[in-house]
């Protein structure tokens, strides 16, 4: 088999791992011990507040991960995608109403930006370092490094722009709701309540055209932020 393709192909598992055993907890144990900071409990009372992977994986959300990195790591799909169990909130419980909620809602995201953020920090220091940028490129430890450094911290921040597109039920609209006026947010939460039947057809269909699409919108995005945090420019 092409070594090239088995680095790949294992660089994919090693992700998955990861994001499975630790960025998913992450992100959803953040919202949770966010939320129930702020007053509400109903993730805490189903033992939400944790970073056990157990409580957090979502059986087709983590299939769906695997796929389409095995897809990305043959070459036939550019993006990789996964999802955990949404973290149960009731924002009448919170402090500070749509503005708490805003805030645990964003709690998720900023973890994914985070995590991407420390992952780059070596791949920044070692690229900048001429042997190691040489080792990088053309010892295969190092390229396996490399390769799987990369994959988690463009999933992350393809995690992190998507979950806070300002659309339900994705994150970004509780945030959307909780910056914008009173009225503007009472009236973005009517035509919620109004298109509720037809909300999950129209996510679906954007999710679709996402992955049809391969990203072309979004990947320009991910890109550049992953330049940006580790100094490699990607052609």
């Amino acid at each position: 088999m092409d070594p090239d393709l088995v680095r790949q192909l294992f660089s994919a598992f090693l992700v998955i791992a990861t994001m499975l055993l630790v960025g998913f907890p992450i992100h959803e144990g953040l919202h949770a011990w966010t939320a129930s900071r702020l007053g509400d409990n109903t993730a805490r009372w189903q033992g939400r507040v944790s970073l056990d992977p157990r409580v957090h994986i979502d059986q087709a959300g983590a299939l769906i991960l695997a796929i389409t990195a095995v897809l990305n790591a043959l070459g036939i799909f550019s993006l990789l995608f996964g999802y955990a169990k949404p973290t149960p909130v009731n924002p009448m419980n919170l402090r500070n109403g749509r503005q708490g909620h805003a805030l645990v809602a964003f709690a998720g995201p900023a973890s994914n930006l985070v995590i991407a953020a420390i992952v780059a920090i070596p791949i920044n220091i070692a690229w900048s370092i001429p042997e190691w940028n040489i080792a990088m490129r053309s010892e295969p430890l190092p390229q396996l490094a490399l390769t799987t450094g990369l994959l988690l911290i463009q999933l992350n921040i393809l995690l992190f722009v998507f979950n806070l597109i300002p659309i339900p039920p994705l994150d970004g609209w509780s945030v959307l709701k909780g910056i914008v006026p009173g009225n503007t947010a009472y009236r973005l939460q009517e035509l919620e309540i109004q298109y509720a039947n037809v909300i999950p057809t129209l996510f679906f269909g954007f999710i679709l055209i996402l992955f049809v699409t391969g990203g072309s919108v979004i990947g320009p995005i991910i890109t550049g932020i992953t330049s940006l945090l580790t100094g490699i420019q990607f052609r």
